[in-house]
């Protein structure tokens, strides 16, 4: 599997659904980052495709917050995260990295998390080494497993995905349990487990980030995590690309965004029981249908008629 599968209808729409795009592989050799952003259903992901984004997000948190209005402190089940994974790329062509958390138990169960994303459509598979139930990577008072564990969860993973084209991160949460040290010693154990990319969570400062990357940056793709409002500083891509990533993700801004946009939105049409306040900031009813492909499709439906 070199990208996430899509629908025969999606791709028979080419307005909204390009062909063909570039494994997230290939992508990442060569010399310019990946920037994705944080994406949580279908619609979503469709217009980050059509904003032009070579590569998309779906975070453990974006499933938390939009299915169950629930904070990221593990309780969303694998099977929630596949399902949502699964709508995404059939509606989409974009390879998309996908949060595997924890794996969701042990190597055994990591290993059917694997297939299952891999199943499902997933680009790149990350996967973390905190304790089951996880807790967002920018909360406090998380806890670790073991690196010898999370060596065994990363060889299971590895030996559980069908292509090599289907990589696998490692991220560790060990900066906020056992200091920078630990944690850069951590991923050097899972970089030897030949994991495909690392992902050092929760870096407090730019020198933070540049020890990683000085000591990473040239061996295998190094992802960076901007949370607005989190523990690590927030950074463009060019900026972070200096630094020596190569791998950018803004995971919950879309979520945080939307949120902010709803919440005006409903206050607005409570007190006034109109949204003529927001009329100028939303597409009406043809444009909707134009952003989803609606005349495509059905012209497509037509082909079949009779």
């Amino acid at each position: 599997m070199t990208t996430n599968s899509t629908s025969t209808l999606s791709t028979s729409i080419p307005s909204t659904a390009p062909s063909a795009p570039v494994s997230l592989k290939a992508r990442l050799r060569e010399n310019r980052p990946v920037l994705a952003p944080g994406v949580y259903d279908p619609l979503s992901a469709l217009l980050a495709e059509q904003a032009g984004f070579e590569a998309l997000y779906l975070s453990g948190g974006a499933v938390a917050y939009t299915q169950l209005g629930r904070s990221d402190v593990g309780l969303t089940t694998a099977k929630e995260a596949v399902d949502v994974l699964a709508r995404i790329a059939d509606r989409v062509a974009t390879p998309i990295i996908v949060d595997g958390d924890t794996g969701f138990g042990n190597a055994l169960n990591t290993q059917r998390a694997v297939r299952d994303f891999e199943r499902a459509g997933a680009a790149m598979i990350q996967l973390e080494d905190q304790t089951f139930p996880k807790r967002c990577g920018h909360l406090e008072n998380k806890t670790l497993v073991s690196t010898a564990e999370m060596c065994g969860k990363l060889r299971a993973a590895l030996d559980a995905r069908k292509s090599e084209n289907t990589l696998i991160m490692a991220r560790t949460d060990a900066v906020a349990v056992e200091g920078l040290d630990a944690a850069l010693e951590r991923a050097q154990a899972y970089l030897d487990c030949g994991v495909d990319a690392l992902f050092v969570e929760a870096l407090r400062t730019g020198e933070d980030m540049d020890r990683a990357c000085g000591r990473f940056a040239d061996k295998v793709p190094m992802l960076a995590n901007m949370v607005e409002g989190g523990k690590t500083p927030v950074q463009g891509v060019d900026a972070l690309a200096r630094r020596g990533y190569r791998l950018v993700i803004f995971p919950g801004g879309t979520v945080r965004f939307l949120a902010r946009q709803l919440q005006q939105y409903f206050n607005s049409l409570n007190a006034t029981g109109s949204t003529a306040a927001f009329k100028e900031q939303m597409l009406d009813f043809d444009g909707l249908n134009a952003v989803i492909g609606t005349p495509e499709l059905l012209a497509l439906g037509r082909r079949y008629e009779g």
